[in-house]
């Protein structure tokens, strides 16, 4: 019987079973690994389920996975590999996803919700939902529009952006696609003189709040990103060439300041910076990366304004500690002194709901609004917010919350075993 014949059950059992098996050999391990991934996303799927198919059209999306298999389509390997790397054995990828499926929410009836509401405040700002659209990098390299495309949908859609040092977009041109202040995340060149120009040039393009980021100061090991470049045939020197010169050849916020050489990325990196940003600049400092107590202490003695949990969506150490599960012990930590905002492997509402229950003031995406603009651009990242606040508003109501700021504690609770599906 030939592949083609087997029902799209058998055929994927089928895809699992040779990924895992002596026969997937002689294949490429980026080949197995999407055999295996395929497999793996459809366990606890009964054979007579409708599987998904690759939509052409953006309204036909019924959650964000649908945008996945769209953008991985799209995009060359090196590009798709960057987007969907983690690190090592990216055992932190899989328990970002796997922290949220280990995770409940406790349904209350008979509340009335028919009103909710979604809004509330974070460091100044206004926000009309509690979903905001991470800082990720080289959003050209998944859609030519890149992050003038996200500005653009977080203005239709009324979401909080923060934009990355790395992004193809300056913060000028960001918070003018945008129409309000953009947060700006901030990894310092080395050299202090060109980090302070930098973030200078961001307070005076109007931006509030500096997230400094300490996640990748020891470095990463993006073993995806590496085999999704091995198997990349174009020539890509014309964008990049591996130099730190090159990595930032199309990075504006580097522009002028003579950081082009400079790594942006320093394992000598100590708190005394969070007292140079003060001497600096008066926006509003957040650390972004924290997962520990103890980190979250140290934040608060030296003066942060908030606590951005984080891992880099899997993308910085293997340690297999997802953010959702580090979450309660960091809001612990701050005790109510500042807000504490998370990322990190969020795809559905009841993920954002969970997120919230925890403690939460705000939750970010990443991959999921990339996949939609790798996809689709501007309508694509449009129809992942929606999408998201949709799913938010249901989940809202199942545990009898009116206010997406007043989830309580014991709407979340530990599943005794964690559903099968990766996707749940």
């Amino acid at each position: 019987m030939a592949l083609a014949d087997l029902s799209n059950w058998d055929r994927r059992a089928f895809l699992g079973f040779l990924a895992a098996s002596p026969l997937a050999g002689g294949l490429p391990d980026v080949a197995r690994r999407l055999m295996a991934a395929q497999a793996l996303t459809q366990q606890g799927t009964p054979p007579n389920s409708v599987q998904r198919g690759l939509i052409t059209e953006v309204e036909k999306a019924v959650d964000v996975f649908d945008f996945e298999a769209v953008a991985q389509s799209k995009l060359p390997p090196a590009h798709w590999g960057y987007l969907a790397t983690g690190v090592d054995g990216e055992a932190t990828l899989r328990a970002n996803r796997d922290g949220f499926a280990r995770l409940g929410l406790r349904a209350r009836r008979l509340v009335d919700v028919s009103q909710v509401d979604t809004t509330s405040t974070l460091l100044g700002q206004a926000l009309d939902h509690p979903v905001f659209v991470c800082p990720t990098s080289s959003n050209r390299a998944f859609h030519p529009d890149g992050e003038l495309a996200v500005a653009r949908a977080a203005k239709a859609k009324k979401h909080l952006q923060m934009l990355s040092t790395v992004a193809t977009l300056s913060i000028e041109d960001a918070i003018a696609a945008r129409g309000e202040p953009v947060w700006f995340q901030f990894y310092p060149p080395r050299d202090w003189d060109m980090a302070k120009k930098m973030i200078v040039r961001a307070e005076a393009a109007g931006s509030p709040v500096v997230l400094l980021t300490v996640d990748l100061n020891a470095g990463s090991n993006r073993s995806t990103m590496e085999r999704g470049r091995q198997m990349d045939t174009r020539n890509c020197v014309a964008c990049h060439d591996g130099t730190p010169a090159g990595q930032v050849r199309r990075k504006p916020m580097f522009d002028g300041i003579g950081a082009a050489g400079v790594p942006y990325s320093d394992p000598a990196m100590t708190w005394e910076i969070i007292k140079r940003l003060r001497d600096t600049v008066k926006m509003k400092v957040v650390v972004k990366g924290i997962v520990t107590r103890e980190d979250t202490e140290l934040a608060l003695r030296h003066g942060v304004d908030g606590v951005y949990v984080s891992n880099h969506g899997g993308r910085a150490d293997d340690g297999g500690i997802g953010t959702i599960g580090a979450l309660p012990e960091v809001v612990a930590a701050a005790r109510g002194r500042v807000p504490v905002f998370m990322d990190s492997g969020v795809r559905r509402g009841s993920d954002v709901v969970k997120a919230l229950g925890l403690g939460a003031s705000a939750v970010g995406i990443g991959r999921a609004y990339l996949w939609g603009l790798a996809a689709f651009g501007q309508a694509g990242v449009e129809r992942v917010l929606d999408l998201l606040r949709a799913e938010t508003l249901i989940a809202l109501r199942h545990v009898g919350a009116t206010k997406a700021s007043g989830v309580p504690r014991s709407a979340v609770v530990t599943l005794p075993v964690a559903p099968p599906n990766g996707r749940a």
